[in-house]
């Protein structure tokens, strides 16, 4: 009997989950997709339910699997991808303590502040790859200590929800270099728990999970996984990496001068080096992919997050049409955006609505209009924060710049890449051109091409090259990018003038705001 071979890639994302099952081609077969709720009850909190993640992750599994009709025997592997810098305390029997604290989650704000100034954080960011600020699990620690004693001693195990996945299935903690490297505990050149990061955090290797490679391979399913996912016995579980490292695998960013830019519900950009790189002004983020594979860049909190913002909050007139035409409620808000020129009229939006990662590390920063008159309408205003958000990460792109020179070829993925209108809108202000894989599954993929790199399927990762399929080559109009070539320094100016202004406004909110 003819047989094929399948390899299903999971990602554990911020606002859901899917499972992607691919062929050895690289042909999306089936996926499936659940997602759940980020519990947000004011502006710093920022967590997630663990089991709620759990059940997605089997649910997914399972009806990926169930929807594409395979033999058990022709899946190949599982391979993981999962978000970063989640932070969940577990007691010795394994029982939750706390939710999952994630990366959104800015409550240690102030003691990320202490670290960075008065605990040496500089030295141990560039031991450690992660920039000190409220999203790294390092500060979160710190923060635990210092506001949730009772919860802090109690506390058997500091884990990721990849780690809490990991655990429920197999019965281990373990943790791979890349979701370790994510920290701000690990040290890049040692791949061990770096010394004193602990030491800031109060906690020792005893109470964090067994560190392994991108590239291991766990089976011994339990029993009750095995039935409920109708998988064979010792199907293999590759640990994988994080979402952002395989993103960059995915749609093939892995060679010297590759850019990749990713707009979900957040957004980076990365690039891939040979040995670890870190930033001296401490603006860029190093995460391990594997041992000859570190992908350097820098995440934005705000990406589509803040255009679901604009879309619930002002939008209603929209959403509406859209239902009655039967189309996605973005494409109307996109195709709104068309109706005004480059640049908005003048109209400059800062996106920073969650505070803000990369350029600026500041968790206090906050979102504003600025140029606003009389004569702007709602269409400038959809603009101003499409162009916003991609102004940002034109500015994390210069920071990356300064340590790896001119980019090569820019590689765009995420939810951002549907629409076209901004698409075009990214190749005219990063003033290149922007390739977009026809698939957008790219942390699933980099999943699977990692998973078959882990199984000796392939010696390298060149294979993805092939897999990609049919990309689309936006380049830039060469008037639009002059208006936005006058807009960008007003924009870096304006963000770097308000440092003040966001600490003040911060505080007023933390005080007044409930």
């Amino acid at each position: 009997m003819n047989t094929q071979s399948y390899y299903l890639g999971v990602d554990i994302g911020t606002t859901s989950t899917k499972s992607v099952l691919f062929n050895k081609k690289g042909e999306l077969i089936t996926k499936h997709t659940i997602n759940y709720p980020l519990h947000t009850p004011n502006q710093l909190v920022a967590e997630q339910n663990p089991e709620e993640i759990f059940e997605a992750v089997l649910g997914t599994i399972r009806e990926a699997l169930r929807k594409s009709h395979i033999q058990p025997e022709d899946l190949q592997f599982v391979s993981f991808s999962s978000a970063m810098h989640s932070l969940i305390a577990v007691d010795e029997h394994g029982e939750l303590l706390t939710n999952s604290i994630t990366w959104a989650d800015t409550r240690s704000s102030i003691y990320a502040k202490d670290i960075k100034e008065n605990q040496n954080g500089h030295e141990i960011y560039l031991r450690t790859g992660t920039p000190i600020h409220a999203m790294s699990p390092l500060s979160k620690l710190v923060w635990l200590k210092a506001e949730q004693r009772e919860i802090f001693d109690q506390t058997a195990k500091f884990i990721s929800i990849k780690e809490y996945v990991f655990h429920k299935l197999f019965g281990e903690y373990i943790v791979d270099h890349s979701i370790a490297s994510a920290t701000g505990l690990f040290n890049l050149e040692k791949l061990d728990w770096d010394e004193e990061a602990l030491a800031v955090a109060d906690i020792s290797t005893d109470q964090l999970s067994d560190i392994v490679p991108t590239t291991h391979s766990i089976s011994g399913l339990k029993e009750e996984y095995i039935k409920f996912l109708g998988l064979k016995e010792n199907t293999p579980f590759i640990v994988g990496a994080s979402d952002g490292v395989l993103s960059n695998l995915g749609v093939n960013a892995i060679d010297p001068g590759v850019i990749a830019v990713t707009i979900g519900t957040s957004g980076a950009i990365r690039s891939v080096t040979n040995k670890p790189t870190t930033d001296p002004k401490g603006r860029i983020f190093c995460y391990a992919l594997t041992e000859d594979h570190w992908v350097i860049g820098g995440p934005v909190n705000n990406g589509g997050m803040v255009l679901r913002w604009l879309r619930d909050e002002f939008a209603a007139a929209e959403v509406e049409t859209a239902k009655r035409l039967g189309i996605d409620s973005y494409d109307v808000l996109t195709k709104i955006a068309t109706n005004v020129p480059a640049g908005s009229d003048g109209l400059i939006f800062h996106p920073f609505l969650t505070g803000e990662r990369a350029p600026l590390w500041n968790s206090s920063a906050r979102g504003s209009f600025f140029g606003l008159s009389i004569h702007h309408k709602k269409q400038h205003m959809v603009r101003s924060v499409l162009e916003g958000i991609i102004y940002n990460l034109y500015t994390v792109l210069l920071a990356l710049e300064e340590l790896t020179g001119e980019p090569k070829r820019i590689q765009a993925t995420g939810g951002f890449a549907r629409s076209e209108v901004w698409r075009q809108m990214m190749t005219d202000i990063f003033d290149k051109p922007v390739v977009v894989p026809e698939s957008y599954e790219s942390s699933c993929l980099g999943a699977v091409v990692l998973g078959m790199y882990a199984t000796d399927e392939i010696e390298d990762f060149s294979i993805v090259s092939d897999m990609l399929g049919h990309t689309h080559t936006h380049e830039p109009v060469a008037e639009t990018s002059a208006v936005y070539r006058e807009l960008l320094p007003i924009y870096i100016r304006l963000s770097r003038s308000l440092q003040e202004e966001y600490d003040s406004i911060a505080e007023f909110q933390r005080n007044h705001i409930q």
